[in-house]
């Protein structure tokens, strides 16, 4: 039976957003990651643009192509519109470009589509073309290596973003260990997904710099502590603060990757906390308490 004495009575913030899941495959397994890992970097929703994850690896038994693939989400909070623009930059510069690659729509029941020829088929500058392979219709652009192939239309959903735990740690050791331990954990939980991976810079809505948009939540700044007195709120024996950030398509599947998460860890030497970071409900309207879900 798992002890709960180290993780605190607090809560985290979630919200609604937008996301499209889909399916890149490749002939080889490391063409399948290159391009999984490029077009989901860069974490960026707080800043007004798409956020993406990479949910899990598949194996070809998986994939309409019967090809190795990787299952990513893209999430965003605003309009249609904008989510059609940002969404092709990641798929023309960090997937189209890779050798033999593929995108095939994943959503199930989506509430609505992108057509997939405006921003990323014309790449092909007039000579694109659709064709029905693989039980679905494909845009085929040709492009030096011939050629890539995507989905003419990707379905997207409503799910549930920003939700997010802390474990709080002694030593560099506990915070590789564990975290690499709660990403595998969390890529074994279907629809779900950690865009910041380990993120090491937790932050909060209020900035001195409002150009640079949300900066260092400073009263968790381990290196803060001595200077800011009173106003850390660093416990004791913690020297670093990593925050795991999750994106899920429903609020079950966000709970059980955190629960399933901390399970995997809690018992892990250096591991001196888990808590999470809330802004009093200033950022998400879904407010779930950390024990609730354990």
């Amino acid at each position: 039976m798992v002890n709960y004495d180290k993780v605190e009575d607090t809560f985290f913030e979630s919200f609604e957003g937008m996301y499209i899941r889909a399916l890149i495959t490749a002939e080889d397994e490391l063409t399948v990651k290159q391009a999984a890992y490029d077009a989901t970097a860069t974490p960026s929703a707080v800043i007004g643009r798409v956020e993406a994850g990479v949910e899990s690896f598949v194996d070809g038994s998986k994939t309409p192509d019967g090809r190795p693939g990787a299952i990513v989400q893209f999430w965003l909070t605003d309009n249609i519109e904008k989510f059609e623009v940002e969404l092709s930059y990641r798929i023309r510069q960090d997937i189209l470009v890779k050798p033999f690659t593929r995108v095939f729509s994943l959503n199930e029941n989506p509430v609505g589509s992108i057509g997939m020829m405006k921003q990323v088929g014309h790449c092909g500058d007039g000579y694109e073309w659709e064709v029905e392979e693989y039980g679905r219709t494909m845009i085929n652009v040709p492009i030096a290596v011939p050629d890539f192939q995507i989905e003419s239309e990707l379905g997207y959903s409503k799910g549930i973003m920003g939700g997010n735990f802390w474990y709080m740690c002694s030593t560099k050791e506990a915070v590789l260990e564990a975290g690499k331990i709660v990403i595998d954990t969390i890529m074994e939980v279907p629809g779900v997904c950690t865009p910041f991976g380990i993120c090491s810079a937790a932050s909060k809505p209020e900035t001195n710099f409002p150009w640079i948009g949300p900066s260092t939540n400073h009263p968790y700044c381990p290196s803060l502590k001595d200077q800011l007195g009173d106003e850390s709120k660093v416990p004791d024996g913690v020297n670093y603060i990593p925050e795991i950030v999750i994106n899920a398509i429903d609020e079950e599947s966000m709970n059980l990757a955190i629960k399933k998460a901390i399970d995997a860890i809690i018992d892990i030497d250096g591991v001196v906390k888990i808590s999470a970071g809330n802004f009093d409900g200033q950022l998400g309207d879904i407010k779930t308490n950390l024990l609730d879900i354990l």
